[in-house]
């Protein structure tokens, strides 16, 4: 079975309800055509339900008018959540007048449904620049308890002749958000990509914060950061499988770690590879995908407090049926985690 079978089946047998801002963009209709067809999730699109069936109509799908509409303009539906959103933002100079139009702006209204459990997670971003999908969700959801980062995690699906990894996969983050993370923050990232690893990769996370040292093979300032980020995460999660500072061919290769990293539990055999800074992150990535032919899957957002997947604007719609999966396994991965 593929990751994204087990993937597939996970979100039929605990359907989301999942918001599409979005919901007159040609491709996001045709995904959500395939999902409510296929029965992944319970489809909530912001909009005018006439608008809507006009352009699924126009695109031939079939499926569309089985989702759910609410509609920005009905200020009897909105008013609840201008209120949530007044009570949040009002100690930073939100007005009700204020709080009342932007529920207008469909990014925002679908993140308070979901903050007010009105709707389990969100996909956005074909149309909207990432700035603005990642704001209404700062602004209305926040932040996990104890964690003041997001970041990017990418599943990187390995060809079949590359030995490393494990089951063909490696994870790595912070590959989309953070520029130069703090020690703390580094941490927190370990932390929530191992959460990614564990319920999107189906893999137990063995995770490995990388450096250009080994277990003190150099000094400086940028490796301590590495350093302290690794005493953090495990006082963040005792029970987490880390090690580092790790050279990346440590990390991976058993041969190399025998000799640099010799009795640990990581150093050779990680699946999760944390980056210590976005700029190391998003060239591995881009590298690996493009020299080693692999697959990338991403970038999943991890720390907000409910899953909100941005889309490339450029997204194909396989791509977005793609995130549609991964998000709403976030959303049951977090509710299993939970219960």
């Amino acid at each position: 079975m593929t990751l994204f079978e087990r993937l597939t089946q996970t979100a039929k047998s605990m359907p989301q309800r999942l918001v599409l801002p979005e919901s007159k963009e040609p491709r996001t209709l045709q995904a959500a055509d395939r999902i409510l067809a296929d029965k992944i999730a319970n489809v909530v699109f912001v909009g005018r339900r006439d608008e809507i069936l006009a352009e699924a109509d126009k695109l031939g799908l079939t499926h569309i008018a089985e989702a759910e509409v609410v509609n920005p303009e009905d200020t009897e539906f909105t008013h609840k959540y201008a209120v949530l959103f007044h009570d949040l933002r009002k100690k930073k100079g939100v007005t009700m007048e204020m709080a009342e139009e932007q529920v207008k702006n469909p990014l925002y209204l679908g993140c308070l449904m979901i903050k007010a459990g009105d709707a389990d997670c969100m996909v956005a971003g074909a149309l909207s620049p990432t700035s603005h999908v990642l704001r209404a969700a700062f602004q209305v959801l926040k932040t996990k308890p104890g964690i003041s980062v997001v970041s990017g995690a990418f599943i990187m699906l390995l060809p079949e002749n590359v030995p490393y990894g494990q089951d063909h996969m490696l994870i790595f983050a912070d590959c989309a958000v953070v520029p130069d993370p703090t020690s703390e923050e580094l941490a927190q990232i370990a932390v929530e990509t191992a959460k990614t690893t564990r319920n999107i990769a189906g893999l137990d996370p063995v995770v490995a914060m990388l450096s250009f040292s080994t277990w003190g093979s150099a000094s400086h300032e940028r490796v301590d950061k590495v350093r302290n980020a690794v005493e953090i995460a495990k006082t963040m999660d005792p029970d987490l499988k880390i090690d580092g500072e790790l050279q990346s061919d440590a990390a991976i290769v058993p041969e190399v770690a025998a000799k640099k990293a010799p009795g640990s539990e990581v150093a050779g055999h990680a699946n999760t590879l944390i980056f210590p800074s976005l700029e190391v992150g998003n060239i591995a990535y881009k590298l690996v995908q493009r020299l080693a032919g692999a697959g990338a899957v991403g970038p999943i957002l991890q720390g907000l407090a409910a899953p909100v997947n941005d889309l490339s604007r450029g997204a194909t719609v396989d791509d977005i049926v793609n995130t549609i999966i991964v998000t709403c396994n976030q959303a049951i991965g977090e509710k299993n985690a939970k219960a």
